[in-house]
């Protein structure tokens, strides 16, 4: 083939992969990403920005944050928005289109409630407000990828998930204008935009996005409740169980660790803005037109150093860089001056702080500085922590093991930050906390180190010649009554 043909074809395939994001799925993918993204966004970071403005004590905030398991528990009602249609607009919109306006009708109601309360005089309302909102965003994100998966040739799949990452980071830049808003006007006027906005997007789903032509499941008549189990979750662990050997437990304990100095940190990061005396417009402006691109960039970089260096390096370097960069707000801390503890206990009590103290709010730069910094690591850590995941699981259970691999993790991660993150910013202090915090890295730097020095390929995330096609040894069958009971 001449030279010029070669360049023909590939000026042909550019402008065919650029059509492919012209197409009306792709923009509906748009608002659908961006739909998903807003509800997480102002039912964790902002909402947590307003409570602590109230007042209201950090241990309070941080266990708020227990409504984020809607989000790793998802798996748990996905079936019935999978399978069960709803009653009447089940039939007018179809399966997938009708669980995303009921979520999105919930995700506006929730961020209702929230508007309305006001967590100084009362923080239950607040609290049901933000698990109707929890909950919906959670739905939203099953209905979402489902109606993804349908709606798309398999070649098309990493487009759409693109157009849905943009999307979602739409959201957080949207998200912290809303603070802006709630600076210039107040936090009720905020959270109602925000419903108003889901409200918007709901009415975009029913007048111009298509519900998918279904491919029916197999149904597997011929087996038990039990079996079914046994097939869907039971085999996919046993798999991995297997597969590893001994090597399971260090390999458990770099997924369930890894991320969980950014977890712990993370919950705790507006309040924290709160008593260092920035204003909801000033990181509102920084997380809205900053924000998400380290993360992009970050992501890329992840990228590229895995396959560059390899998993196990990637994670060792993602790992230095989350303590670095989460040690920097403990730096912040410091530049405030020995008085920010003070202020900030006199803050949970309700009290006015003594006479004297004083916090020395750092540079807007300073605040800058840490936030992009953040936002690179947490980006990189997350493209390598992903690629790891991704290389333990089978292909033939991909999914599934995917799934119990990232729902362990997050479960876990969220679960030590909700119990954990306010009573030990209260009792150790602002710097204190941020450096125990960044010293959670660790532990799972250790494993990575041990793991990388003396495991087998497979737990270096090393697939080898004939990893996909084990044979399809069954895990040992529970006997006598176990089995009835199941």
């Amino acid at each position: 083939m001449s030279a010029a043909a070669d360049g023909k074809d590939r000026k042909e395939t550019l402008a065919t992969a650029f059509r492919k994001y012209m197409k009306p799925t792709m923009v509906f993918m748009l608002f659908l990403g961006f739909a998903s993204g807003l509800p997480l966004m102002m039912v964790f970071s902002k909402l947590s920005f307003w409570l602590r403005e109230s007042g209201i004590d950090r241990a309070s905030i941080g266990g708020l944050y227990a409504v984020s398991f809607a989000y790793s528990l998802k798996f748990l009602w996905a079936p019935a928005v999978d399978r069960i249609g709803i009653p009447v607009l089940g039939k007018l919109l179809g399966q997938r289109r009708s669980w995303m306006i009921l979520a999105i009708a919930g995700t506006s109601i929730g961020l209702f409630l929230i508007s309305s309360s006001d967590p100084a005089v009362a923080i239950m309302p607040t609290v049901i407000g933000a698990l109707v909102l929890a909950f919906s965003g959670a739905t939203l994100d099953i209905a979402v990828d489902a109606w993804r998966i349908e709606s798309a040739p398999n070649d098309e799949q990493a487009n759409m998930a693109a157009v849905y990452n943009l999307g979602y980071r739409f959201a957080i830049m949207f998200s912290g204008f809303g603070m802006v808003i709630a600076g210039s006007t107040s936090w009720h006027f905020a959270y109602a935009l925000m419903a108003v906005v889901m409200l918007t997007i709901g009415a975009i789903v029913i007048i111009f996005v298509s519900e998918p032509a279904r491919t029916e499941r197999l149904v597997e008549e011929g087996k038990s409740f039990a079996g079914k189990m046994r097939d869907a979750v039971i085999e996919p662990f046993w798999q991995l169980v297997r597969k590893f050997g001994i090597w399971i437990f260090p390999v458990a304990g770099i997924v369930t660790l890894y991320r969980i100095s950014d977890f712990t940190m993370g919950v705790m990061a507006s309040p924290f803005y709160v008593d260092l005396g920035y204003t909801r417009e000033t990181v509102g402006w920084i997380q809205g037109i900053l924000g998400p691109w380290p993360i992009i960039v970050g992501g890329f970089v992840g990228g590229f150093a895995a396959v560059r260096y390899s998993l196990m390096p990637a994670l060792i370097a993602g790992g230095i860089v989350t303590l670095l960069t989460n040690g920097a707000f403990a730096a912040l801390a410091i530049m405030a001056g020995p008085d920010l503890d003070i202020v900030a206990r006199a803050v949970s009590e309700g009290v006015a702080p003594p006479p004297g103290a004083e916090v020395i709010t750092p540079s807007v730069w300073a605040l800058m500085g840490v936030i992009v910094a953040d936002n690179l690591a947490a980006g990189f850590v997350g493209s390598v922590f992903i690629a790891y995941m991704s290389s333990l699981a089978d292909r033939k259970f991909a999914a599934t093991q995917y799934a119990l691999l990232s729902s362990a993790y997050s479960f876990f991660c969220k679960l030590v930050a909700t119990t954990t993150s306010g009573p030990l910013s209260e009792s150790i202090g602002w710097a204190g906390f941020f450096t125990v915090t960044a010293l959670y890295t660790l532990p799972p730097i250790a494993l990575i180190v041990f793991v990388m020095k003396y495991g087998p390929d497979r737990a270096r995330g090393i697939r080898i010649d004939g990893d996909d096609d084990l044979p399809d040894e069954k895990p040992p069958a529970p006997e006598g009554p176990a089995v009835s009971k199941n």
